[in-house]
């Protein structure tokens, strides 16, 4: 397992509001020991003008995986967990239901975490895929 913040899920379900999190409806649904899974509900918050899911609804979804699963990782009594860079492609298209996002690791250093989020629907199509890049700074006026 390489969580060292061992939280649950109803632990980061009730942390995330207020915020965008909880604005576009994402819910963690289940810990493993190397990923982490949450939901988003496709519906008039999350789609384009078109009535598709929103490429920067997909992106939110997968940033606040990673991030979230850096923050589980690291000493949040002297380190923030900060998102760098990220990357999604969209590969199929949604318009209602709900997408499951999964992270996992592809790298875990000292400075640089790196997550694969995969998004799919309910059936099991795959609709993004992302890498994260998340820095690992150290912030003492950090409070977890």
């Amino acid at each position: 397992m390489i969580w060292k913040n061992k939280l649950t899920i109803e632990t980061l379900n009730n942390r995330q509001i207020p915020g965008l999190t909880g604005t576009i409806g994402i819910q963690y649904t289940a810990i493993g020991d190397d990923y982490i899974i949450a939901t988003m509900p496709v519906d008039e918050r999350t789609i384009q003008p078109m009535g598709l899911l929103h490429g920067g609804a997909s992106a939110a979804l997968a940033e606040t995986l990673g991030s979230i699963a850096s923050w589980m990782i690291i000493d949040t009594r002297k380190e923030a967990a900060v998102g760098l860079e990220i990357n999604c492609n969209h590969i199929k298209s949604i318009r209602t239901g709900i997408v499951i996002g999964t992270a996992r690791p592809i790298h875990i250093g000292r400075r640089t975490h790196i997550w694969d989020i995969r998004i799919i629907d309910e059936s099991d199509n795959l609709i993004c895929i992302a890498r994260l890049t998340v820095a690992i700074i150290q912030n003492n006026n950090f409070t977890a």
